[in-house]
């Protein structure tokens, strides 16, 4: 195919795409959005920047600023507390947070396998497996992230505690590239491309990798959600239309993405996510496309896997009465579908 109708093709689907959004679009309640992520040149967060660089909140009639914060622990934070009015962060805290008495939904997920690996720093040289770990220091994107659950589930999986190991946060760029290659930490729980870049340089040894179906499966047993766009339940009902917009943002997104070569997905990015080296990012890429969801829809199955690990190491969710069906919805996604797959 000819550059020439690539073009042609991209306008033809543009078009396409924005008129089944228009539906949508009419007297939005609120255009202005405040967006929280931890983490966002992370494979993880790979379709929030997408959505971006592809126009796709411009054409849903939307004005979007992404706030950047170290981890998904700080995304969560600043809904928490008033600056953000949405995130896209880890299904994960939903159930969390329902547990503590401030309910968040999930309006579409991004994610449908958490795309995780743990691994050992090979410079530390004392982590050869999972039981290793006790009093090991072990680099997470943040304390109280996605990733952070991950290692509290490996180790109580094990019989060990969450405290066993020593957590620290180091981001998920090239600060945590700093952390392996200095020698701060021991082992490493993190995501593409920091993960195929230390990979690539010999610095770690993969231990578990959640990037595959398989992965998660040996991980968690069963399917697991990741990253996910979730909000209040008073924004949601407060803005109804600008919710849908936003879930038809994401959901277009997917089936892009679900149909992108690798080729197209590097044209969207900026030069600095590939952190000096492009093939490698494209590596990474091809490794973490299996995790993304097709089409936005969440499943029970995966709610159930989120509740069961959760329960494993939070005292807090042990106890508490979770309404799983409170956790999510897919009457947006299913909606946007409705429009899109015309």
């Amino acid at each position: 195919m000819t550059f020439k109708s690539l073009i042609a093709a991209a306008a033809v689907a543009l078009t396409l795409g924005t008129a089944g959004l228009a539906a949508a679009q009419d007297k939005l309640e609120k255009t202005d959005i405040k967006i929280a992520v931890g983490g966002k040149p992370l494979l993880y967060y790979l379709p929030l920047t997408l959505a971006e660089r592809l126009g796709y909140f411009k054409d849903a009639g939307l004005n979007v600023e992404v706030s950047d914060f170290g981890g998904g622990a700080k995304s969560l934070q600043a809904l928490v507390g008033g600056s953000a009015d949405v995130v896209t962060g880890a299904y994960d805290h939903t159930i969390q947070m329902q547990a503590k008495g401030q309910p968040i939904v999930a309006v579409t997920q991004l994610g449908r396998y958490p795309g995780i690996v743990l691994a050992s720093v090979n410079k530390s040289g004392t982590v050869k497996s999972v039981k290793d770990l006790k009093g090991k220091k072990v680099g997470v994107t943040a304390p109280g992230s996605s990733t952070n659950f991950m290692l509290n589930y490996v180790l109580t999986s094990l019989g060990m505690k969450p405290e066993d190991a020593s957590v620290i946060g180091v981001g998920g760029g090239p600060s945590a590239i700093a952390a392996i290659k200095r020698g701060e930490i021991d082992a490493i729980v993190n995501l593409d491309p920091v993960i195929s870049q230390a990979q690539a340089d010999g610095d770690i040894t993969i231990l578990a990798d959640t990037r595959t179906e398989k992965g998660t499966m040996d991980v968690y047993g069963g399917p697991y959600p990741a990253a996910v766009l979730y909000m209040k339940p008073d924004f949601i009902k407060e803005n109804p239309k600008t919710t849908q917009a936003l879930a038809d943002v994401f959901v277009r997104t997917m089936l892009w993405l679900n149909k992108a070569s690798t080729e197209d997905v590097l044209k969207v990015l900026p030069e600095e996510y590939f952190l000096g080296n492009k093939s490698l990012y494209a590596q990474a890429f091809e490794h973490s496309k299996p995790t993304y969801s097709p089409d936005g829809r969440f499943t029970q199955d995966g709610a159930d896997a989120a509740l069961k690990v959760l329960k494993a190491f939070d005292p807090a969710v042990a106890s508490a009465s979770i309404d799983l069906s409170k956790t999510y919805t897919n009457q947006y996604v299913e909606d946007a579908l409705k429009r899109l797959q015309k």
